[in-house]
């Protein structure tokens, strides 16, 4: 069984390259998942993939079942995941079309169920947090980068808003003194859940516009040119981490 999965957001609603072996539809005790997930064969190994925002990107941020989502893949077997993320760019080092593996967060959402201890079980979770994604997931992301010769920025915040709307400028320069690098829209509650069940869990950004009032010209046109050159960074990371990832998981080591 596959033990890696990856969760596609804007700009990977499908993974190509994936001989998709199964498309799975879970039953889990807080709903329905986003997509049935693809279970298949990529890069010579096994994997899962999950469309985040459902098939057809019909899923708008603050409306994905993330609990469900989440507690699918550890049903299924999964271990490690790797989140990728359509973001907005707020550090000066952070573009569009580059790429980052992110090493803390801000969570500025509201109104999301966030947590599987939600007062249905006498037992409440109390996760460490510290250090939200995964040290070793990222890690091998960052590796993997380098080695495929891409440039990644080894972190960086990401703060995670609401949506669906994009952010104002006021928010930007909000979030900016904040200590926010980028801003996204859906690594919260999804980091945290993944903690709570014991995943490993990384995410890797893709800038694909500066924040409000930062860059100049029409932001959709921007995310689209960048999503485009973005995502081939994004695939060709994928292509050289997941195969050591899944040796690593086959290894039962943990970072």
């Amino acid at each position: 069984m596959a033990q890696i999965a990856v969760i596609g957001g804007t700009g990977m609603n499908q993974w190509p390259g994936l001989e998709v072996r199964e498309r799975r539809s879970v039953d889990t005790p807080y709903g329905a998942i986003s997509a049935p997930l693809l279970i298949g064969r990529i890069y010579g190994i096994d994997a899962v993939f999950l469309a985040r925002h459902g098939e057809g990107h019909t899923l708008p941020p603050h409306a994905i079942n993330y609990r469900a989502n989440i507690w699918a893949l550890k049903q299924i077997g999964v271990k490690s995941v790797v989140a990728i993320a359509a973001v907005g760019g707020i550090a000066p080092w952070f573009p569009p079309a580059a790429v980052a593996a992110p090493v803390d967060l801000i969570d500025y959402t509201w109104g999301r169920a966030h947590s599987y201890s939600d007062g249905s079980s006498p037992h409440v979770q109390h996760v460490e947090f510290t250090e939200p994604y995964s040290p070793r997931v990222r890690r091998e992301l960052v590796h993997a980068a380098l080695a495929a010769r891409i440039d990644i920025a080894d972190g960086g915040v990401m703060g995670v808003t609401q949506g669906p709307r994009l952010e104002t400028p006021a928010e930007i320069r909000r979030m900016k003194r904040d200590g926010c690098d980028m801003v996204g829209m859906t690594g919260m509650p999804e980091a945290a859940l993944a903690r709570e069940l014991g995943l490993d869990y990384a995410c890797l950004a893709l800038s694909v516009n500066w924040g409000a009032g930062i860059g100049e010209g029409e932001i959709h046109a921007e995310i689209a040119q960048s999503i485009e050159q973005g995502m081939a960074k994004v695939r060709r990371i994928l292509e050289a981490a997941l195969p050591v990832l899944d040796a690593g998981d086959a290894a039962g080591y943990r970072a």
